[in-house]
């Protein structure tokens, strides 16, 4: 078992609180935004190895096959997933993922065009997808898939918003898949005078009736037009469902899926990927033809997923990929016992748990705290009345 030492990245959006509480510490006044738990090159966890320190990144690369086990021959010779505590105290961008192949082509023909991995135009950090899932720490709100085309056309209506009316003939009269990407394509494409008294209105329209919705989808739009006056992608956001998790509620997003998360904290499991293309409610680089060409124009409910406990007091959450499985323990008076045929992280969220290896070794984590366990084929046992872990690992 490691103790791992975790980056927090200072991002705009970040809570300035919820972090610093997580891990008992004091708010330094500047926003944290997410704590990176893993091996992914951009901010890999540090570890003590053999009395030096180390990357988690440069641990796995050094032996794969011990480190990983049977992951390394399924998924590659690094660790195939990326845990994070992620605290979104404005608007994330709204955004899509590439497929596998989609990154693959991306990443090699950005790099073929000699562009800096950290050039703000860089579509492509990696070459891996990443598909995710968000599973909420406290009240958690968010943008996930699109509405269908007549939800949109009447939530628009109902804003009685002028520049609204060309978006609305085109939801209502185009089947769903052409009405939803010319719809996009559209709000993407205004610009000058139209695009800025759209968009005024519709912040006047969603700040006027968000009071009669105060948990519900006008307040979360109306947050956004707060937080990013004349963006377009406000405009974008109503043709996106809006969703609301309770603690413990988890929602995945495939690729191609627009997404985006408003406020509230939550441990986030993907892919080992950092690709991001983005549509609006944010200042950085949107590409988007290369957008238009990832997104997936098809409506769907967001599907929250509330799984059920296990004997074990292990909750959960299915996903329909391998990379990786995330679960959430509930500690009782009887501990749990977590296998090692796989690599894992084990992150504490509440209480304290003590790990106990199968050599009698322990390691206690209190919130926040989080320990890498390599696929050495040994169970660990968690103990810790009261105590919340959520396990990281994949399915093999």
């Amino acid at each position: 078992m490691d103790r791992l030492h975790n980056t927090v990245r200072p991002y705009a959006w970040g809570s300035t609180t919820a972090i610093p509480a997580l891990l008992g510490e004091e708010p330094t006044g500047e926003p944290q935004a997410e704590m990176w738990i893993g091996a992914h090159p951009g901010a890999p966890s540090r570890l003590e190895r053999n009395g030096a320190t180390t990357t988690l990144d440069q641990v796995v690369a050094a032996d794969p096959e011990r480190e990983l086990g049977a992951a390394a021959a399924r998924f590659g010779p690094a660790l195939p997933f990326l845990l994070k505590v992620l605290a979104a105290g404005l608007p994330l961008s709204i955004q899509a993922h590439p497929t596998l192949a989609q990154a693959r082509s991306g990443f090699a023909a950005e790099n073929a065009a000699g562009i800096p991995l950290d050039a703000p135009r860089r579509n492509y950090k990696d070459a891996n997808h990443k598909p995710e899932l968000i599973c909420a720490l406290d009240e958690f709100e968010g943008l996930c898939g699109f509405r269908t085309p007549a939800d949109a056309a009447r939530l628009m209506a109902s804003l009685d918003v002028p520049g609204l009316a060309p978006l609305i003939d085109t939801l209502r009269s185009k089947p769903e898949a052409e009405a939803l990407a010319d719809a996009l394509a559209a709000i993407l494409s205004m610009t000058g005078d139209h695009a800025a008294r759209t968009v005024a209105d519709v912040a006047r329209a969603v700040t006027a009736a968000a009071p009669a919705d105060p948990t519900g989808a006008l307040a979360g739009y109306a947050f956004a037009a707060r937080e990013f006056p004349g963006d377009t992608g406000l405009v974008a956001a109503l043709l996106l469902n809006f969703v609301r998790l309770q603690p413990g509620e988890a929602l995945y997003l495939g690729a191609g899926m627009p997404h985006a998360y408003l406020r509230g904290t939550g441990v986030e499991i993907m892919a080992n990927s950092d690709n991001v293309l983005r549509c609006g409610l944010t200042p950085k680089h949107v590409d988007v033809p290369e957008l238009m060409r990832v997104v997936v124009f098809e409506a769907s409910e967001p599907d929250v997923l509330r799984p059920a406990a296990a004997a074990d007091g292990e909750h959960h959450y299915p996903v329909p990929i391998d990379e990786f499985r995330l679960s959430r323990y509930a500690l009782g008076a009887q501990p749990a016992v977590v296998p090692g045929d796989a690599p894992q992280i084990l992150l504490c969220t509440a209480g304290t748990v003590r790990l106990t290896a199968r050599d009698g070794s322990t390691l206690d984590l209190s919130p926040g705290r989080s320990a890498y366990l390599p696929a050495d084929g040994t169970a660990t046992t968690l103990a810790g009345p009261g105590a919340t872990v959520f396990r990281a690992t994949v399915t093999l």
